[in-house]
């Protein structure tokens, strides 16, 4: 079956599936108008459990959305020593790359989330959070509000996760092999040094995560620059330093963590953290 058949079939369970847009009219779509609706309806659809027949619909989708975009293999991702030929310490052990990081076939991938910890509900939202959710499909969603629900009933009903925390899921249908979601600082009058603190131990607690799952690899998204307007520099300068100190306790643990940037904004300003550090 063709991707664009298995994006017909799935369009139209996912809007039986939705009381408000059951009778949208999509007879007209363009491909890229179904795939737009589809992930908006993804987007927008609350937790709950997943019919079968409408779950293998979607990660069959998914599937091949996904051989589409193509999978990156560690092995295809150089160590800034071969890269940049760094001599920094253990330049060997850390990557930059740029590119969609639900391509990624790591150990982990880190999923730059809110507060709810449900994703991004959104239709077809440009944030990280929401390329991850679409990517790995409904399942994640559900997952996370068992997480929360438990959480809730523990701390009490209007309990929401606080900044800094990592919290472990599965990765459905991305090639990871898991999501490790943590709440990055919001700055909406500037940085200080609380909220310098904070994103270290969204770094930290990852790194944590890793090691006690033994997850050998893993791919930092850019935390808080996004939506939530952490300057990209000091998030870099953060970043790294925090990474850094973890190896240089904790070397053995990693085999290898990616710095994951998209725009060019942040490959550069990475370029420059690699390019001036010292072994």
């Amino acid at each position: 079956m063709t991707v664009n058949k298995y994006m017909d079939i799935f369009l139209e369970q996912l809007k039986e599936d939705s009381v408000e847009y059951q009778k949208l009219d999509t007879a007209g779509y363009s491909p890229a108008e179904k795939k737009n609706t589809i992930r908006a309806l993804m987007n927008i659809r609350m937790p709950r459990e997943l019919p079968h027949e409408l779950r293998v619909l979607q990660d069959n989708y998914l599937q091949e959305e996904l051989k589409a975009k193509g999978v990156i293999a560690l092995s295809e991702i150089p160590s800034i020593q071969e890269q940049y030929g760094s001599k920094a310490s253990f330049s060997d052990s850390i990557s930059l790359w740029q590119g969609d990081i639900t391509r990624l076939q790591a150990g982990a991938i880190v999923n730059a989330a809110n507060s709810r910890m449900l994703g991004c509900f959104v239709p077809c939202h440009g944030c990280i959070d929401n390329a991850i959710h679409s990517a790995a499909g409904m399942g994640l969603r559900e997952e996370c509000a068992r997480i929360m629900d438990r959480r809730r009933m523990k701390y009490g009903g209007r309990y929401e996760e606080p900044t800094g925390t990592a919290i472990l899921t599965k990765a459905y249908n991305l090639p990871c092999d898991y999501v490790i979601h943590t709440a990055g600082p919001v700055c909406r009058a500037g940085v200080n040094e609380a909220l310098c603190h904070d994103l270290q131990s969204c770094y930290e607690n990852v790194l944590k995560c890793c090691v006690e799952n033994n997850i050998k690899s893993v791919a930092f998204c850019c935390i808080s620059t996004g939506e939530f307007h952490f300057p990209n520099e000091k998030a870099a300068e953060i970043a790294w330093k925090t990474v850094t100190a973890f190896l240089e306790v904790c070397g053995g643990c990693m085999e290898r963590i990616i710095f994951n940037v998209f725009k060019d904004c942040d490959r550069k300003i990475y370029e420059k953290i690699i390019g001036t550090a010292s072994p």
